[in-house]
């Protein structure tokens, strides 16, 4: 899949989120199905969160020529072979602790998660270009002096070494995976709202 086509994917995937949130209180938004899960509001901070300060961020970095000291020439960890080859996330609920660095806030309201969305899209918007030239089939092929950013690599920490477009293609495809997770959310609330 090319950069336009994960671009495409990426906004149409947005849009339902953007379109569900309409639909929803903020009552909804902060409800947690148990103490140790997120709501829904916690979920979509997640989203907007790991695009800006990590995947988007990293996917900048592997371009940057000059590098930063997170740059590498690192290579991808089997499940990170395994997930840009089937091109999404296995259905399976991923569960981490609860903790200050890794479990989000709560939204303050949903005016905040649309825009978070929004600025997310933008960003992508104008990162594509930039990673579209650089891994240009044709580009890499002769691989020209100075298109050695395409092997500059940032660590996941489950996936391993990620490139600029493997970063970008990560955020289309986390997206899309946590579509599973607002269902259950939704699922849960309906049944304990009736």
């Amino acid at each position: 899949m090319d950069t336009k086509e994960t671009l495409r994917k990426f906004e149409e995937t947005v849009s339902v989120y953007i379109r569900e949130l309409d639909g929803s209180s903020l009552d909804q938004l902060l409800w947690k199905p148990a103490e140790d899960e997120w709501s829904l509001g916690q979920m979509y901070m997640h989203l907007i969160r790991s695009a800006q300060f990590m995947q988007l961020r990293n996917a900048a970095l592997c371009l940057e020529p000059g590098g930063s000291p997170e740059v590498s020439r690192a290579g991808k960890t089997k499940p990170g072979e395994d997930l840009f080859k089937t091109g999404s996330f296995p259905p399976d609920r991923i569960r981490v602790p609860p903790s200050p660095q890794y479990t989000p806030p709560q939204p303050e309201s949903k005016e905040q998660l649309v825009g978070g969305l929004r600025d997310t899209v933008r960003r992508m918007v104008e990162i594509e270009p930039t990673i579209a030239s650089e891994f240009d089939p044709v580009t890499q092929v002769r691989l020209e002096p100075g298109k050695e950013i395409v092997r500059n690599t940032v660590l996941h920490p489950r996936f391993g070494g990620l490139n600029a477009l493997e970063w970008f293609r990560l955020i289309e495809m986390h997206y899309r995976h946590h579509l599973l997770q607002k269902m259950r959310l939704d699922d849960a609330w309906r049944e304990a709202h009736g």
